[in-house]
């Protein structure tokens, strides 16, 4: 039987134990509430309370896996201690169980930071621009050294799907004026082809650096716009004469994955008329 532990069960997570527990695989869950496990419990055979910091809880984990998702979210924003001391936690517990064979861990398109809307691969230096950047790409670089045959690292764009409808994420800017001109490139991947590209990469054990971006790219503010439009919300202005909030600036290719195999199921975000 197909074996896979998840370190962090939230909207990924758990979206991916759904789909490959209904498949047979036998699926390890964690989260860090209690009051989760009932939940995880539907979706897995193993639901365990786990903290990504202790080397405990990580060990039991393990045992006996194969293969780990590590797939944590900030837990309150403390990208340091949900994600970096994760990952030095797992570089202490993991050599201690060599049959251990692929680490997948989900990352962020975010680490390439402001390229000036320029294209870029998975070859291209990172560029962090905020303090949290700069941790998830540490967080990548104690992965990829991780004492195991194969280390995935699935850097995802911005994430909407069932429960993150695009007209949900910006129905709060709708008749708002958002500061600077919108012309950042928005990278973006539906839940569908994350939960797919994981298990393609489990099945596949993939290594490496992979963009998990879909094949549209838009600028924000028309991204924005075609979403108000076909949900009848108010249009959003932009002031210029403001700062952007956004820090980070480019378009993801995703030609690897391609070139692995892997086809995507929503390339774009509404299908072809």
């Amino acid at each position: 039987m197909n074996t896979l532990a998840i370190l962090g069960c939230g909207y990924v997570g758990t979206a991916l134990a759904q789909s490959l527990h209904a498949s047979g695989y036998s699926i390890t869950t964690t989260t860090t509430r209690a009051e989760r496990l009932p939940e995880l419990a539907r979706v897995s055979d193993r639901p365990l309370q786990v903290q990504g910091n202790d080397p405990t809880g990580l060990s039991l984990l393990l045992t006996g896996q194969t293969t780990l998702l590590v797939s944590v979210a900030a837990q309150g924003k403390d990208y340091r201690n949900s994600y970096l001391a994760t990952a030095q936690t797992l570089a202490q517990v993991i050599p201690a169980f060599p049959q251990l064979q692929q680490v997948i861990y989900t990352s962020s398109y975010s680490v390439y930071g402001d390229q000036g809307g320029q294209w870029v691969d998975e070859a291209t230096p990172v560029q962090p621009g905020t303090a949290n950047t700069q941790i998830l790409a540490e967080t990548e670089e104690i992965f990829l050294k991780l004492p195991v045959p194969k280390v995935c690292v699935l850097r995802l764009g911005g994430i909407y799907g069932p429960g993150r409808e695009l007209e949900r994420i910006f129905s709060r800017a709708a008749g708002k004026t958002r500061p600077g001109s919108g012309l950042e490139w928005s990278n973006w991947i539906h839940l569908t082809d994350i939960v797919g590209a994981i298990a393609f990469a489990q099945v596949h054990q993939l290594g490496g650096i992979y963009n998990v971006i879909q094949d549209e790219i838009l600028p924000l503010r028309d991204l924005i716009a075609q979403v108000c439009d076909r949900h009848h919300l108010a249009p959003v202005q932009w002031d210029d004469s403001q700062e952007s909030e956004r820090k980070t600036n480019v378009r993801c290719r995703n030609q690897k994955l391609k070139a692995a195999g892997y086809t995507f199921k929503h390339p774009q975000f509404w299908p072809a008329p």
